[in-house]
């Protein structure tokens, strides 16, 4: 029980910075750009490809992200920009790709960056393909009624029209606890289940599954990172000591791929916000598209890892522990909140 605990707040720990940046960029876009701007220029193919174009450079992992995405969202991108963007923009980044260049040499850190790229826009474009803001909609009301599912909704008009006189801290601050309410919930579980993910797993059955070829080490590889919190910097040195130990290659982009694309609390949240159908295709894509990069990467290039693979991220720094105090407050508050809302709802 106390690893539990201790994997809990290791992962709250490690999560906690990037999500206090994606609500503070999720801020900084609301109030910065005109009230139009994100519903004229982020929507259809177009708005996708600029949507990938800026989130493929943004040092943002894929708990950050997810504010950042919903913001978009709200501010009246269309599903598939915002798709694009949440796929897209956790694989890769500015600081991430100088890391793969050091433990894996510039071809896969381009080939990783093209990745992201590619599959952001498909996963965009089927998106607007298939599904569009009425849809998106229905699918949230039909879904359980659980508080993220009823927050995300009913937060997302509460201050469409604020005064625009306002304070524009008092606007920042009201849009980070519009989005902090739609995916605290799946963040709380995200945690709990990267963390049982880790404590059940022995490192030695990892160790030991270098053997199964290939695609069987693609396979697994992707079964434990699509629920497992690990952003795109970090996840590289993991990556490099996978190939180090005995993994393919292909088993590192896979990993790189889908580690940082996905988590427990990433899938929750895209559920809540835009429904089944979309979140179907954001898995497809991501668990398809990080096998078929993989094999494509083993089948054309050569990876090479350098010898500063034992190098790992330290977590629990002093910084990282204010944040995730400050997580637990919003955590704290958003509870609180939506409990006065059903006891009001119930005296109503």
């Amino acid at each position: 029980m106390l690893d539990l605990i201790a994997a809990c707040w290791s992962f709250l720990c490690q999560l906690s910075p990037w999500l206090l940046l994606g609500l503070v960029l999720s801020a900084a876009l609301h109030i910065l750009l005109p009230a139009d701007f994100v519903r004229r220029r982020f929507q259809g193919r177009l708005g996708v490809l600029q949507a990938v174009a800026i989130g493929v450079p943004l040092p943002l992992c894929s708990c950050g992200v997810i504010p950042a995405g919903i913001g978009l969202k709200n501010d009246g991108a269309d599903d598939g920009s915002s798709v694009g963007f949440l796929i897209s923009t956790p694989q890769t980044g500015v600081d991430s790709i100088l890391v793969s260049v050091s433990f894996f040499g510039w071809p896969f850190a381009i080939f990783k960056m093209l990745t992201a790229l590619v599959l952001g826009v498909l996963g965009g474009w089927l998106t607007n393909s298939v599904s569009n803001s009425q849809s998106s909609k229905a699918e949230v009301n039909d879904s359980p009624g659980l508080p993220i599912a009823q927050s995300c909704c009913s937060g997302n008009h509460e201050h469409a029209h604020e005064d625009t006189n306002t304070a524009w801290w008092i606007r920042a601050w009201r849009h980070c606890l519009e989005i902090f309410d739609s995916i605290w919930l799946w963040l709380v579980i995200g945690i709990f289940v990267s963390a049982l993910i880790d404590v059940a797993i022995p490192d030695e059955w990892i160790a030991k599954a270098g053997g199964l070829g290939t695609w069987g080490a693609m396979l697994l590889v992707l079964l434990v990172s699509v629920p497992l919190y690990v952003c795109a910097t970090a996840s590289v040195p993991m990556a490099a000591a996978l190939v180090a130990g005995g993994f393919p290659p292909a088993a590192a982009m896979v990993f790189l791929v889908a580690g940082p694309a996905t988590n427990a609390s990433t899938i929750g949240a895209i559920f809540g916000r835009f429904g089944i159908r979309v979140l179907a295709i954001y898995l497809s894509v991501i668990v398809l598209g990080s096998l078929v990069f993989g094999w494509l990467f083993d089948y054309l290039l050569v990876a090479t890892v350098s010898e500063t693979t034992g190098v790992g991220h330290a977590h629990g720094s002093l910084v990282e522990t204010l944040c995730s105090i400050a997580v637990l407050g919003l955590v704290g508050f958003s509870i609180w909140s939506w409990r006065r809302k059903q006891e009001k709802g119930i005296a109503a």
